[in-house]
C-alpha cells in the first residue's frame, strides 16, 4: 500500500529498469492483479512494472467526496508516480485504462514516454450492448459468469472458479456502491466523458502501440482503427480469435509485443 496524495493505494511494483505503468479496465471485480497477472512477470524481466488498483477498484478505497472522473483519476495516478519516484514512464492502458492513459499523455506530457492502448476507449463511439452490460452489473454469480463469457472469445478460459473469484471481489465492502456511482444509466454519457479531444489526440508525439481483439464485443475494433488514424506515430496490432481480453487470451504474445515495443530504440 502506498500513500498517493492521501489515498492508500494498492500497487504491484516489481522488476527493474525503465518504468512501465499498467492501467486496468473497469469491469466489476477488476483489480490490477486480475487484469495483469499473466503479463506482469514477463514484463518485469525487462522493466520496472507498476500496476495500481485505481480509486474505486480492487483494494484502493474511494475517499469521501471523491468524484469519479478522468481529472481525479489522473490526479491520483500522478500522485502515485510521485510517491514512487517515477518521473517518466511508458503507459499501458486497457479499455477504461486506455482513456486514462490518453488523458495522462495529453495533460502531463512530461510524465509519459510511450503509449500502449489495448481495447481502448477515449474516442467517440456508440456504446455497445456489451459495455452497457458491464457497467450495469448487479452482483450475482450468474451475472458475473455471463460477463466473463462476454469478455473472452475462448469460453474455455472462463470457469466457475474464476467467476466465483471475481464475484466475491465485487462483493467487498464499498466496492459495488462505488461501482454503481461510476457509470449510472444512461451510460452513453460516460463513454463521452472518457473521450479526449480529437485535436489533442492528433497532436500526441508519443510512439504508440494500439492493440485490439478482432472479436471484441465490449469495445469496437473501430476504436483502434480511429486511434491509428489520429495518432501519427502509431502502429496497430489486431489479434484474431480474441475478444476484450488480449492480455489474457494471448498473454505470451502480448507480453512479447509490448516488451519489444517499450524496449526498442528511440526513433528520430
Amino acid at each position: 500500500m502506498v500513500d498517493a496524495g492521501g489515498i492508500p493505494t494498492n500497487v504491484h511494483d516489481l522488476g527493474r529498469g525503465a518504468p512501465v505503468l499498467l492501467l486496468h479496465g473497469s469491469g466489476p471485480g477488476v483489480s490490477a492483479y486480475a487484469n495483469w497477472r499473466l503479463v506482469m512477470p514477463g514484463l518485469a524481466e525487462r522493466a520496472r512494472v507498476v500496476a495500481p488498483d485505481l480509486v474505486g477498484f480492487g483494494l484502493t478505497p474511494r475517499p469521501a467526496g471523491f468524484e469519479f472522473n478522468l481529472e481525479n483519476w489522473r490526479r491520483h495516478v500522478l500522485s502515485l508516480l510521485d510517491a514512487l519516484g517515477v518521473e517518466r514512464c511508458d503507459v499501458v492502458g486497457n479499455s477504461f485504462g486506455g482513456a486514462l492513459a490518453l488523458s495522462l499523455a495529453i495533460h502531463a506530457p512530461q510524465r509519459v514516454r510511450r503509449l500502449v492502448l489495448m481495447g481502448s476507449v477515449g474516442v467517440p463511439f456508440e456504446i455497445t450492448e456489451g459495455l452497457d452490460d458491464v457497467w450495469g452489473y448487479e452482483p450475482s454469480l450468474a451475472a458475473m459468469r455471463s460477463l466473463l463469457d462476454l469478455f473472452a472469445y475462448d469460453r474455455g478460459l472462463v470457469n466457475d472458479q474464476l467467476a466465483e473469484l471475481r464475484y466475491r471481489a465485487s462483493l467487498r465492502p464499498g466496492v459495488q456502491e462505488a461501482y454503481r456511482a461510476m457509470f449510472p444509466a444512461p451510460r452513453q454519457r460516460w463513454v463521452d466523458a472518457l473521450c479526449s479531444a480529437e485535436s489533442a489526440i492528433r497532436a500526441l508525439p508519443n510512439e504508440t502501440l494500439i492493440v485490439h481483439g478482432r472479436d471484441d464485443r465490449v469495445i469496437p475494433l473501430d476504436n483502434a482503427l480511429l486511434l491509428h488514424r489520429w495518432i501519427e506515430r502509431s502502429q496497430l496490432h489486431v489479434f484474431g480469435r480474441c475478444g476484450h481480453w488480449t492480455q489474457i487470451e494471448h498473454a505470451a504474445r502480448f507480453t512479447r509485443l509490448v516488451g519489444d515495443f517499450i524496449n526498442e530504440n528511440e526513433k528520430p
